[in-house]
């Protein structure tokens, strides 16, 4: 056995042998893949093994679209191929018209990345699937590349690939203990031996959290017991000529798919059952759980109605195995938070359909830093301190229940509510706010008006649609209260603190003590990597010297994994984490400094305060560090409070707000403003795909700054000019937003892609951005966008609506 490796893989299911082979793909061969038993003996080899291209995202859709290209190509190899069924394709069936908007939105999503698939009436659906019932039925989407594939000889193939191109597979060889040493190389001590590594990748199912702690780390990933069972033969299928289509199905819980001359039908119960929590039998291998029948009688018997056939057919074989979930059901591949060298992919729980394309996306992220598509939505750094073993349970029992009841835009599901609050959140709740959850955060949608309102499930616009107009109403003309909790906030102290934050940012820093400034982080490759405020404060009694560093409050564990990996040996920097000691009230609105003047003794006079500018003070008693940004396009005071004061500031701006006509307002009215200012959301519109000059934000750039992180790549891609370039479009449609992933057509070419869109409530329009071939980006361009089916008419406008000049802002 080797002793030294550039990379040690743990795990040898779907997850492992996927990351080993596209490792040597990108040339890495000096790379070890150890698995405690035999390749496949988890999860994977009891996998139902569904491919398929649906995605509720284009990085899904696309990593799928690899994994389904590289298992046709492993099929046609005539030394090993592999047992692939592809293009038997498959129906996701619906009975509401909300469902069915959502397939249609997928749909055109799915497009942009060069698959088609089809929307369906319920007759077509029984046309192409003759063993369902069309009760009930509405239609369904269907995917013409569904199918499904054996595992082991997957697995077998790509280990046998790997090992190919130089790689070598240690099994029956358990890694007992790993230490990571002070230059960030690691040591796995296995059974037969160590094996020291520059970087270490989990991929062990089941079982990540054993190496978890091994490294000192929990993962939110979380087992379910999981049962399909195989029929008997089934004559309609036998004498079909042809092989069943796969069947997904919301209404009854259940999928199945042809297995011989019978069916393999599994169940999503709502009885359904955690594994593993306090402990996985170390002999647990090629093994399954005690089969439950009795637990899926309620989804069974829709099974039934929607396909009589099973009533006439008897059960060959139950299967009852776990499958891995993580808090929102989506996978974590990527770097491990909080450690170097270390990577993951895990939380597979369609493991086998995506694996070709997880291990492809990962390998990239290991030999280059980062992937193809933007990989925040798999991205292990975009769950924090609060996904504990406890909330990833309820996370994923309620992920089951729902495996395919895809999320509505206005939908936040119950589980696991509350698990980042502030002393504000009852307070606001008995206001009246409906709440979303942002990075665990409970954060104010916008305020009911009556305690028995409500909105329905949709695509659409939806009840709340004045709701949020009388909030921004309220904004443009008189003064309004929102609280942003959660918003991530980092101190960089040191006497190289603004020469290393310089180091790292593309643009101009704000120099001046008391000012404050918008600035961007590039990757190596020279693409956005992140957005941040930077305020620059004094000493005074608060603290020294120090720089603040604000940005998403997803961003938490995101930014200060990329900050503090790029201090450089002997520089005086130190980074600390404010954000969950302190809050954020936005007042926003023309009558703004009338409030601020009511409750702090602070001179807040344009002259005294200008825009950009920030200072320490007290709103009412409380502490406060106030600056003056806006992200709504009005004057606007951003007050930052300790928790603990949090209520007291509240109170007095509330009290004094009541002579201004001060109302509170949510997200949703902050996201209509944001958007006719042409301002951007952090992995909604600045995404590691493109640059800061295709996404519209040259200002912020300063190529003649030597040095700064991305700079040379980003002269390069200058040189070549834009793939792509961020626009603002007027949608000609008052039924429904443009939702992200939306295509952007020209006759019946695709040329662009929705990042994000909304109602502009103060500019009456229907507005969204979206990234669109650098020659239909000229304003006045006519386009068209697939909005739920519908080519609605849209014309490339101006980047910002609403006070182009920005003189309320400044006001």
């Amino acid at each position: 056995m080797k002793t030294h490796a550039r990379v040690v893989v743990i795990g040898g299911g779907i997850a492992g042998c996927s990351t080993l082979y596209h490792l040597t793909l990108e040339g890495w061969t000096d790379i070890v893949l150890v698995e405690r038993n035999e390749l496949t003996s988890g999860t994977t080899w009891h996998s139902a093994a569904q491919v398929t291209n649906f995605g509720v995202n284009q990085t899904m859709v696309g990593l799928k679209s690899h994994s389904i290209n590289l298992y046709k190509e492993l099929r046609d190899d005539p030394d090993y191929p592999v047992s692939y069924n592809h293009g038997d394709g498959g129906i996701r069936l619906a009975n509401t018209e909300a469902q069915m908007d959502g397939y249609r939105h997928f749909a055109s999503m799915a497009r942009g990345m060069g698959v088609e698939f089809e929307i369906l009436d319920a007759a077509e659906c029984a046309r192409r699937h003759p063993l369902i019932s069309t009760h009930n039925l509405l239609g369904g989407l269907w995917d013409g590349n569904d199918g499904d594939i054996d595992p082991a000889s997957l697995c077998q193939a790509l280990a046998r690939r790997a090992r190919n191109a130089g790689a070598e597979v240690y099994r029956n060889t358990p890694v007992m203990a790993l230490t990571q040493h002070k230059d960030d190389t690691w040591t796995v001590h296995t059974e037969h031996g160590d094996i020291t590594c520059d970087i270490v990748v989990n991929a062990c199912g089941y079982r990540v959290n054993e190496v978890g702690a091994m490294m000192g780390v929990h993962h939110p990933v979380m087992s379910m017991e999981h049962q399909y069972f195989v029929t008997e033969e089934i004559p309609a299928i036998r004498d079909a000529g042809h092989r069943m289509p796969l069947l997904r199905c919301p209404i009854s819980d259940y999928y199945c798919r042809q297995e011989k001359n019978g069916l393999l039908v599994g169940f999503y119960e709502q009885n359904c059952s955690t594994w593993g929590m306090d402990g996985i039998d170390p002999h647990f291998v090629n093994a399954l759980c005690p089969d439950d029948l009795d637990r899926i009688t309620d989804v069974l018997t829709g099974a039934f109605e929607r396909m009589p056939a099973l009533t006439e057919v008897g059960i060959k074989n139950v299967v009852n195995g776990p499958i891995t979930y993580t808090i929102d059901g989506a996978p974590l591949v990527g770097p491990i938070p909080g450690k170097r060298n270390a990577f993951c992919i895990i939380g597979l729980r369609a493991g086998l359909g995506e694996g070709g394309g997880h291990g492809w996306l990962l390998a990239q992220q290991i030999v280059h830093g980062e992937a193809c598509y933007d990989t925040w939505c798999i991205d292990p750094r975009r769950f924090t301190g609060h996904a504990n073993v406890e909330l990833t349970a309820l996370k994923a029992i309620e992920d089951y229940q729902n495996e395919f009841r895809f999320h509505f835009p206005n939908v936040h599901r119950p589980a696991g509510r509350m698990a980042k609050t502030t002393p504000l959140t009852p307070i606001l709740a008995a206001e009246g706010a409906e709440f979303t959850v942002v990075n665990g955060w409970e954060r104010a949608e916008f305020f009911k008006p009556t305690p028995d309102f409500h909105v329905t499930n949709s695509f659409r616009f939806d009840e709340s649609f004045p709701v949020v107009a009388q909030e921004v109403n309220a904004v443009q003309n008189a003064v309004g209260l929102c609280e942003v909790n959660g918003f991530n906030r980092i101190e960089i102290t040191g006497a190289d603190a603004l020469p290393f934050l310089d180091r790292m940012t593309c643009g101009k820093l704000p120099q001046r003590q008391g000012r404050v400034g918008l600035a961007y982080l590039l990757n190596h490759h020279g693409m956005l990597k992140a957005e941040a405020t930077i305020a620059n404060l004094p000493a005074t009694d608060r603290g020294p010297a120090r720089l603040w560093y604000g940005s998403a409050a997803a961003s938490e564990f995101h930014d200060m994994d990329w900050l503090t990996s790029h201090i450089k040996a002997g520089e005086d920097v130190q980074i600390r984490s404010l954000t969950n000691d302190m809050a954020i009230l936005v007042l926003a609105g023309p009558k703004a400094r009338d409030v601020m003047k009511a409750v702090s003794r602070a001179d807040w006079s344009q002259a005294a305060f200008p825009w950009l500018s920030v200072r320490e003070c007290f709103i009412g008693f409380a502490p406060a560090t106030v600056m003056s940004v806006s992200f709504s396009g009005e004057l606007a005071y951003e007050i930052h409070i300790p928790n603990a004061s949090l209520y007291a500031a509240y109170v007095a701006l509330r009290d004094a707000g009541k002579a201004h006509g001060l109302r509170l307002f949510g997200a949703h009215a902050v996201d209509s403003m944001r958007l006719e200012k042409g301002y951007l959301h952090w992995k909604a519109d600045i995404l590691t795909e493109f640059d800061p000059f295709e996404t519209g934000l040259e200002r912020f750039v300063q190529m003649d700054k030597a040095g700064f992180l991305g700079r040379d790549a980003l002269a390069k891609r200058l040189e070549a000019g834009p793939a792509k370039r961020l626009v603002t479009l007027c949608l000609d449609d008052d039924r429904a937003p443009a939702h992200g992933g939306a295509s952007v057509m020209q006759g019946e070419r695709v040329v662009g892609t929705v990042t994000s869109g909304g109602y502009g409530h103060r500019v009456g329009k229907n507005l969204a951005y979206a990234f669109v071939r650098p020659e239909v980006s000229k304003k006045g361009c006519d386009l068209k966008v697939d909005v739920l089916g519908r080519l609605v008419a849209a014309v490339v406008s101006e980047k910002a609506l609403y006070d182009r000049g920005s003189d309320r802002v400044r006001s």
